[in-house]
């Protein structure tokens, strides 16, 4: 067994399988895959090329398209709730920064790959991450044969509508910090009067009482519960965000 075919077995082939199911369960339901590379944007155009081709006979195209320029900006105003974003990144990459949670909110599922240094749990829905050399394999490398699986593995998926239901279950949210239920993450989109606030949430733009949270900006991911904003969670100018 080579090393790129030990650096797929174990942990890395169960996160694997969860990664593709969970993103065959959103392209059952109409999402679009989004692929970025913010250090190599030429990665992330040959990633949507592979990815949008049918991998079993008879599969379909995926609606498949690359996010250029500043991430997070790029992605805010094109994808939509069930979307699922593919980013190849390595783990200090400035963009990818607080991206799970603002992408949470969106209701936009997140898959991260890469070498080198695993990120922080929570960095992304689905982290796939390899100790070795991108270099090191005269078989691409270990982003490479990561695109290649999932790719393979998410159009073998499609292709088993059985595995398909419950699709959409996926959850980001949080669990309220005052009763233990649970909470939504969402980001402030506008302030309006009487401290409310249209808020972006996976279920559509909502008015949410911000009363409870000092100083609530635009840009803001907040913790959701009852209509009530709770916290913030993620301010603008954290992360990858620019500063206000």
């Amino acid at each position: 067994m080579n090393a790129l075919s030990q650096d797929l077995s174990g942990p890395d082939a169960a996160d694997l399988a969860a990664a593709s199911l969970a993103m065959a369960r959103r392209f059952a339901h109409g999402a679009t895959l989004w692929c970025a590379a913010p250090s190599r944007p030429w990665l992330a155009a040959q990633m949507a090329a592979q990815l949008a081709q049918p991998a079993v006979a008879g599969g379909l195209s995926l609606p498949v398209a690359v996010v250029a320029g500043q991430l997070l900006e790029s992605l805010r105003t094109r994808a939509s709730a069930g979307d699922v974003l593919l980013v190849v990144a390595p783990p200090a990459e400035p963009s990818v920064m607080g991206l799970s949670q603002r992408a949470a909110a969106w209701g936009v599922l997140t898959v991260w790959i890469g070498t080198g240094e695993r990120p922080l749990a929570g960095a992304a829905d689905y982290v796939l991450f390899s100790d070795l050399e991108e270099t090191s394999s005269p078989a691409g490398g270990p982003i490479a044969c990561f695109c290649h699986a999932l790719w393979e593995m998410t159009h073998t998926q499609l292709a088993n509508p059985g595995l398909l239901k419950d699709g959409g279950g996926e959850c980001n949210e949080e669990v309220c910090i005052t009763c233990s239920d649970e909470g939504r993450l969402g980001e402030v989109v506008t302030l309006e009067s009487d401290g409310l606030a249209r808020v972006r949430t996976p279920s559509g733009l909502e008015m949410v009482d911000t009363s409870l949270v000092d100083g609530a900006r635009t840009g803001d991911i907040v913790l959701i519960h009852a209509g009530s904003a709770l916290s913030i969670v993620l301010p603008k100018g954290s992360g990858s965000e620019e500063a206000p």
